[in-house]
């Protein structure tokens, strides 16, 4: 990535050429004076504040957008970022940054001006959407609104370079309405987003991670469904674990549904299913068979605010029951159920997951899913519907633990529990897996259950407000964040329970939005032998990591794990990728915590 001070003159005539067909047709110059107000600056978007002397030698002011629509990084030759003609790869890819070729340029969009200076600065909006449910007609026209009115938020950061002056950087604080304190001076280009677009473009292999198949569980492949999926599920529960286990079972349960002539109905939750959804076409295929539909669509969902009111549209108008959840709360929960007619009864069938309902994030978030036809399942998925598209006030379930009702007492009441088998002398062990901790309430009881000398392992991808190994608070708290090739989203709750093991799955974080102010769901693995997968080949690898691992220090700062001299290394998603069993022969189980 060169700079354009740093081009040979054949470079240069290949970027001069390409400034002139391809990016300055699409620049737009605007000026700032009496006559033009100051040019509306898009959220994200990438500037040149120009300084021009006009022939009175007067100093102006005018903004150029770098286009967006362009890439961002200007090839400089024709084989960087393709394959040869002859089917080889190129090492060597030059490229030069799309602003630097417009302020190389800017005389052909000011004739007969002189360009003193040319400085780049990037501005962030205020993308918080802020919506008075209470106060809304129509929630979905609310949202619309409130999408549209997004690109107007106000200014929270400004970047500028770092030579930027100081009277230059006042006229874009007065003008841009923001603060001082929140313009800050960077080094090097802006908007360093863009370095995707190598990584999307430049064909080297060897430089990317190795592809992958995801696997299809043996019981969900064509030779093993002897009847169908229905057949299959009404024999054992299945566990699904993304990205190493395909998502296409997901989409093939929800399809199926919509063409099994004994189906009557189909309930899900969609929070972020993405642009391309398979899932949703699977949904329209059941309305023209003529299933029954009722979906719940999120439309709160941050920065999936625009996809899903389009695909709450689109499924209103083919008929499908589509409500927008509950005033006051994000519905987050990830469940699908199935009303199928069975002999002179209805069998349910359920999907409960950990992550969205998104053929796209599946191939890059590690989540966990389960299939089930367990009776009391079913009877809670049928209720927390109800709950979500109509009017119920039900505060008891047999076996999920629902946001905001009941999931944070029984938590705690689980935590407690393993309290009581210390104290007893039976051992006392947590492992709890999530995206980030903050709740003050949950932090104090892990507090008092480490004093009361309780193991307790968190596993805290993010934002961890708890301090572990703080002598006499949390001596017995491990807290280890695994970061790699996949983004860790799966939540995972294990409690001993003096050897009879149990795990939740779900949805939530222990973040006081999750168990306070989401509809959110964590549902049993019951199955021993799901359980005992859960624990040895997820939760202990994870704990074992000490290649992508770091392992939180009690004043808040991170110690990335390395394998002491001769142990083994252990990358948990490459180990997951590999499909290899833990533990290896070469290093057994710890023994049971109990002793």
């Amino acid at each position: 990535m060169l700079d354009y001070d740093d081009l040979s003159d054949k470079q240069l005539d290949t970027v001069r050429k390409y400034f002139d067909d391809v990016v300055f047709p699409v620049l737009t110059p605007l000026a700032f004076d009496p006559g033009r107000p100051f040019p509306y600056i898009s959220n994200l978007s990438l500037n040149l504040a120009v300084l021009i002397r006009d022939e009175d030698d007067e100093q102006r002011f005018a903004r150029v957008k770098v286009p967006g629509t362009l890439p961002h990084l200007v090839p400089l030759r024709r084989s960087s970022g393709a394959v040869r003609k002859d089917g080889t790869v190129p090492h060597h890819h030059y490229f030069v940054w799309l602003e630097q070729v417009i302020a190389a340029n800017l005389d052909a969009l000011f004739p007969g001006m002189r360009i003193e200076a040319v400085y780049p600065f990037r501005v962030v909006r205020d993308a918080d959407v802020l919506i008075q449910e209470l106060e809304a007609y129509d929630l979905l026209e609310t949202m619309e609104e409130s999408v549209r009115q997004r690109r107007f938020g106000s200014v929270v950061r400004v970047s500028v370079s770092e030579n930027m002056p100081g009277d230059l950087r006042d006229l874009l604080v007065e003008n841009l309405e923001t603060d001082r304190n929140d313009v800050f001076s960077v080094s090097g280009p802006l908007g360093l987003s863009a370095l995707m677009y190598l990584y999307q473009t430049v064909d080297r292999y060897d430089l990317k991670d190795a592809p992958f198949l995801p696997a299809v569980p043996t019981a969900l492949s064509d030779k093993s469904l002897d009847d169908n999926i229905f057949a299959t599920l009404r024999r054992d529960d299945i566990l699904l674990h993304h990205p190493y286990d395909s998502f296409a079972p997901v989409v093939d349960f929800i399809r199926a549904a919509a063409h099994d002539p004994d189906v009557l109905a189909i309930k899900m939750t969609l929070y972020r299913v993405g642009r391309n959804a398979p899932i949703v076409e699977a949904l329209l295929e059941a309305i023209e068979n003529r299933k029954q539909v009722a979906v719940l669509v999120e439309l709160k969902a941050r920065f999936d605010e625009e996809s899903n009111i389009g695909w709450a549209k689109r499924l209103e108008a083919e008929g499908v029951h589509v409500v927008y959840g509950l005033l006051g709360l994000k519905t987050h929960s990830k469940v699908a159920l199935v009303v199928r007619r069975e002999g002179e009864g209805l069998k349910r069938y359920v999907h409960l997951a950990t992550g969205n309902y998104n053929t796209v994030t599946a191939q890059v978030y590690t989540d966990l899913g389960l299939f089930t036809a367990d009776d009391a399942v079913g009877a809670d998925a049928t209720d927390l519907f109800n709950y979500l598209t109509g009017y119920s006030a039900k505060k008891d379930y047999r076996k999920l633990l629902v946001a905001p009702i009941n999931l944070r007492a029984r938590l705690a009441d689980l935590i407690r529990r393993e309290m009581e088998h210390q104290a007893a002398g039976r051992g006392g062990h947590l492992i709890f897996k999530m995206n980030s901790i903050v709740d003050r309430h949950m932090i104090k009881l892990l507090y008092k259950a480490s004093q009361a000398g309780v193991k307790v392992d968190l596993l805290v991808r993010g934002i961890c407000c708890l301090r572990p190994g703080a002598p006499g608070v949390s001596e017995n708290i491990r807290v280890t964040s695994v970061v790699g090739r996949f983004l860790e989203h799966s939540r995972i709750y294990y409690f001993r329970n003096a050897g009879q093991e149990e795990i939740f799955l779900g949805s939530a974080d222990l973040m006081p939005r999750n168990l306070d102010r989401r509809v959110e769901v964590l549902f049993p693995v019951e199955q021993a032998r799901l359980v005992r997968q859960l624990r040895d080949e997820v939760l202990d690898l994870y704990l074992a990591d000490n290649v992508q691992a770091r392992h939180l220090r009690p004043d808040g700062s991170y110690e990335h794990a390395r394998p002491a001299e001769g142990q083994l290394a252990v990358n948990s998603q490459a180990w997951l990728l590999s499909r290899r069993p833990w533990p290896p022969a070469s290093q057994p189980r710890p023994a049971d915590d109990a002793g």
